[in-house]
């Protein structure tokens, strides 16, 4: 059984009720549950009892240091199993992590523990480490973004890739690293020992320079599947750097988010090559890059290169028009593996749409997700969105936020989601203004099709 609870007050009669569930759970989620740290001694009680717990969330709850200390000791008996801990957001400082420790050092069923969001500082994380460490340990999954990590902080963390095969994901994302950090993070993620398969390290205040370290790292070591280094200012030169790396043979990158890196049209040259060549990648982001439709251009070279396996490609807020859309129209009707498309924030208008429809009609499009929110649309492209509605099986994610389609586009998108071919699960209607009238005929649509769900 599990116990899922968010948003809700706790009062005395709803906490004794949610105690007895707890106790029978296999995981428990009470996120933003204004819990604090008298809520944690029962919820010790619970780790110390419930033999069959392996999964614990109480994010965003003001815990604090003493919340924490209290959980550890339920954490810390023979009989408790727990495999995921999440801590996210929950006022802890370092004075929590000499407990943390304990525990990383006591219990190997633990595998995943988030901690997002705290003020560990630097002290705190190389008590952390020194957890970690431990032979007994475990862990699998360490999540410390926004946890005011310094450079002092990757020596430690280096040792712990050294000496932790076990380790697979390590989020270190928003903490002020700086190259010369990353550099030495890099010596440890080179050990023969180290088996991390993603690494985040989104606005680590890394520049190109870091680049060539982690080139070095994708060339080596194929057990890296997934890299963020998104909104650090690597720019054209740092993904060139990255491109040497993701073009050897070695890498097996799956995963690849480049996210507001200052990335022009000159970086897609690059970018498109590894999309012909390396197979493995299956997820590229791209957005808030100002790409414009030259870059874009570039990125559909690649993408049609019949090696190109990529999966699903995030190119949001990316400066794209209408010029670009035939690319990516000629993208949809040759590459069978995209599934994914977001394209949002991005004024390809109506003409856009219709140019992309041919594509998206092809027998060759196997499309499931589009997202085109913020693309400048109006009531003229939904006779093109409906046909693709009622005629392409495969789409089942359609997002149409912030755009002018009112009564009258949605109008005929209701039309075609009727329509037996269309197997729609999910549109998006964010940010529209609809009539009384037409906002209860989605109503009536969604109830009728038990499948769709309409977010409004």
């Amino acid at each position: 059984m599990d116990l899922d609870i968010q948003c809700e007050e706790m009062s005395a009669s709803r906490w004794t009720e949610l105690k007895s569930s707890m106790n029978t759970s296999k995981t428990v989620r009470l996120d933003d549950c204004s819990l604090s740290a008298s809520h944690c001694k029962d919820i010790g009680s619970v780790l110390s009892s419930n033999q069959t717990l392996t999964e614990l969330t109480l994010n965003n709850n003001e815990l604090g240091d003493s919340g924490v200390e209290l959980l550890c000791k339920g954490l810390m008996t023979p009989s408790c199993n727990l495999q995921k801990l999440w801590l996210q957001n929950c006022n802890l400082t370092d004075a929590c992590c000499k407990h943390l420790r304990s525990v990383l050092s006591t219990k190997p069923t633990l595998t995943e523990l988030q901690l997002g969001d705290n003020k560990l500082g630097t002290s705190g994380v190389k008590v952390l480490c020194e957890g970690l460490m431990d032979p007994n340990c475990k862990l699998q999954k360490l999540q410390l973004e926004y946890c005011e990590l310094s450079p002092d902080n990757c020596e430690m963390l280096c040792s712990a890739l050294r000496t932790k095969p076990s380790l697979r994901v390590l989020n270190i994302s928003n903490n002020k690293l700086g190259d010369a950090a990353v550099k030495v993070l890099c010596q440890g993620l080179m050990d023969p020992n180290c088996n991390l398969q993603s690494l985040h390290l989104e606005n680590c205040r890394i520049t190109a320079a870091s680049c060539g370290d982690l080139s070095t790292v994708l060339a080596r070591k194929p057990s890296l599947t997934e890299l963020s280094v998104g909104e650090n200012k690597i720019g054209d030169p740092g993904v060139a750097l990255l491109c040497q790396g993701l073009l050897n043979p070695n890498c097996k990158i799956e995963k690849l988010w480049l996210w507001e890196c200052g990335v022009s049209p000159a970086g897609c040259k690059d970018l498109s090559h590894v999309l012909s060549t390396k197979e493995s990648l299956t997820e590229l982001s791209l957005i808030g890059n100002r790409l414009g439709d030259p870059g874009m251009e570039l990125l559909c070279q690649g993408l049609k290169d019949p090696k190109a396996k990529l999966e699903a490609l995030w190119i949001r807020e990316c400066g794209l028009t209408t010029a670009c859309c035939k690319s990516i129209s000629s993208v949809l009707g040759t590459n069978q593996t995209l599934r994914d498309l977001h394209m949002g924030g991005n004024k390809i208008g109506d003409a856009g749409v219709e140019i992309i429809r041919e594509g998206l009609m092809n027998p060759n499009c196997n499309l499931r997700s589009l997202w085109l929110g913020n693309c400048s649309l109006s009531a003229a492209c939904c006779g093109s969105l409906a046909t693709i509605l009622s005629s392409k099986p495969s789409l089942t994610e359609l997002d149409l936020s912030n755009n002018s389609l009112e009564d009258e586009g949605v109008k005929k998108l209701c039309e075609s989601l009727k329509h037996p071919n269309c197997k729609l699960q999910q549109l998006v209607l964010y940010d529209i203004y609809l009539s009384s009238e037409v906002d209860d005929e989605l109503k009536v649509l969604e109830e009728s099709k038990p499948g769709l769900k309409i977010i409004l």
